[in-house]
């Protein structure tokens, strides 16, 4: 959003919404992220909530909670993503559903150790009713009354969705498509760029309807303004970007530093992450995560040694 084409209390009242929301913004992103299987459609998700939200807010009624009001927002536009993009949003109720046992519910563990695509294996209603008892811990009458559900579709729910993500546990996620030669030679050459602090050859490889988004804080159009963008990273030092994946899809990993703890295996896990798309050779969009770090926490990396094979291999 560029604010400067804003009244000027709307960016005020921007703001004070986004501290208001705060605190539950991680929790409805892990939701999100669940619900649509990639932390990077989870975030775009929740920007469209969010924005859904802050427009609401004047009509909130006094004694609406804001926590399940805003999970109430969120989950709607989940399930018209999935309308979109989901073959496996419709889901037949059964009349006479296997219950759920509480003591059955999966463990804190057990959630950790899921990638995100098993929930895509899942129905959507499936997916809600385990994400929010299990991971959120919504009781059953609140999940009822947010997801406008009988108590006993839920139960059902809850108990197949538990079974499959048991079942689908030690399946792996279904490799990427391999990146084109040209885009691969691309990427590499922006980390070339980035990390040798030539920031004037990266505002030479701008597009001129160049697209920039700083995701959740910032928006900018055109050669020279996206150009001012990589002002902060020159007064940055130790900050640097390597080729690898998120979710599956090629990404920029970010560094900024900081320690950051690994995935067990000593590789160091990325602060955020960046991602672009090219017209003709150039930088058409940027995607910047670097405002948006939450993202992080569920996104599964492929760091650049592992997606440097698709260049490699031609």
């Amino acid at each position: 959003m560029n604010e400067s084409l804003l009244p000027p209390a709307l960016p005020q009242a921007r703001n004070e919404f986004d501290e208001l929301v705060r605190d539950v913004r991680v929790e409805l992103h892990r939701y999100c992220a669940r619900m649509t299987g990639s932390v990077i459609d989870g975030e775009d998700v929740l920007q469209d909530a969010l924005a859904r939200a802050f427009y609401m807010l004047p009509h909130l009624a006094g004694t609406t909670h804001l926590r399940p009001w805003l999970f109430r927002i969120a989950h709607n536009k989940c399930i018209d993503f999935l309308r979109r993009y989901d073959r496996r949003f419709g889901e037949p109720l059964d009349e006479h559903p296997m219950l759920a046992d509480e003591t059955n519910a999966l463990e804190s563990r057990e959630l950790a150790e899921l990638a995100l695509p098993h929930y895509l294996r899942l129905t959507a209603l499936q997916r809600s009713c385990v994400i929010l008892k299990d991971v959120v811990g919504y009781s059953l009458v609140e999940l009822s009354e947010l997801l406008d559900v009988s108590i006993p579709a839920i139960k059902g729910a809850l108990h197949r969705g538990r079974l499959a993500l048991r079942e689908g546990r030690d399946r792996l996620p279904e490799p990427a498509s391999p990146l084109d030669m040209e885009q691969a030679r691309l990427l590499a050459t922006y980390v070339e760029h980035f990390n040798g602090r030539n920031f004037d050859a990266l505002r030479d490889m701008l597009a001129e309807d160049a697209r920039l988004e700083l995701v959740g804080r910032h928006s900018a159009r055109g050669k020279g303004a996206v150009g001012s963008y990589y002002s902060n990273y020159e007064r940055l030092s130790g900050w640097r970007v390597d080729f690898g994946r998120v979710d599956g899809r090629p990404a920029l990993l970010g560094f900024d530093g900081s320690p950051t703890e690994g995935d067990g295996s000593g590789v160091e896990r990325p602060t955020f992450f960046i991602l672009i798309t090219w017209r003709d050779g150039r930088v058409r969009d940027i995607r910047d995560y670097r405002y948006a770090r939450h993202t992080t926490e569920l996104a599964r990396f492929e760091h650049g040694s592992v997606a440097r094979r698709d260049a490699d291999a031609r």
